[in-house]
């Protein structure tokens, strides 16, 4: 009898690729399809095609199909598991006004370099072009938001390839392209691009070969300020 049971339990439970897929499931096949299709892998029919099937797909058999024949599929192997980015920052970290201000008004502004990147940093480009270049910058706080304005003009956002990256904003008769990132370090920052292009351009993606050194720094910091406070000093 206790055989026919765990059999019975055996049948009843779903096999992974039968297991129900999620939003997050869905938007990670979505950008290894667009990295495919910048890649040259795939047509833009091809591209238009499988992201159609992934909205569409209800199980996570269902979407690996539409990757199987990419490189990127076989390796991105299952790794130790780690909490994703949240979309949007926590409430209340992030201040209402600015700590930085960056304007470009028939002209060019550029940030870059060693620098010390606040909380909130606000991009205007009006028929101008601004460059921010958070590549080399110094993270005091883990979550930043770089709010945009392209009205035709452009903006652009370089980030170390070790932060994550999430795009919040929208384009109008316009182009808003954020190249989603996940660090799996989980005391990364996390930059957050959010705004509006208005015929106009805004772009944020990592810049290869750049990382936030000092990542591991602070972590260190704080183990270190926990030990001394545990031992009374």
């Amino acid at each position: 009898m206790d055989l026919q049971k765990q059999d019975l339990h055996a049948q009843a439970a779903p096999a992974g690729s039968e297991l129900r897929a999620s939003d997050a499931e869905r938007d990670r096949i979505a950008d290894i399809l667009h990295e495919a299709l910048a890649e040259g892998r795939l047509t833009a029919e091809e591209h238009a095609e499988r992201v159609e099937g992934v909205l569409c797909a209800k199980t996570v058999g269902e979407l690996e199909v539409f990757i199987r024949d990419l490189p990127a599929a076989h390796r991105r192997a299952p790794g130790p598991s780690h909490t994703p980015a949240p979309r949007r920052p926590t409430a209340g970290a992030i201040p209402i006004d600015p700590d930085d201000n960056v304007v470009a008004v028939f002209s060019s502004a550029v940030r870059k370099g060693r620098w010390r990147a606040g909380r909130r940093i606000h991009a205007y480009a009006i028929f101008g072009s601004v460059e921010i270049d958070l590549s080399e910058a110094l993270f005091d706080h883990q979550q930043v938001v770089v709010k945009s304005f392209a009205v035709f003009g452009s903006v652009e956002i370089r980030v170390p390839e070790n932060v994550s990256l999430r795009g919040m904003g929208g384009g109008v008769l316009g182009s808003f392209e954020v190249a989603t990132l996940d660090s799996g370090e989980p005391e990364a920052p996390i930059v957050y691009v959010d705004g509006w292009a208005v015929l106009g351009s805004v772009e944020a993606r990592p810049r290869r070969g750049k990382v936030v050194a000092d990542i591991l720094d602070r972590v260190q910091r704080k183990v270190d300020k926990s030990l001394r406070k545990h031992l009374g000093h």
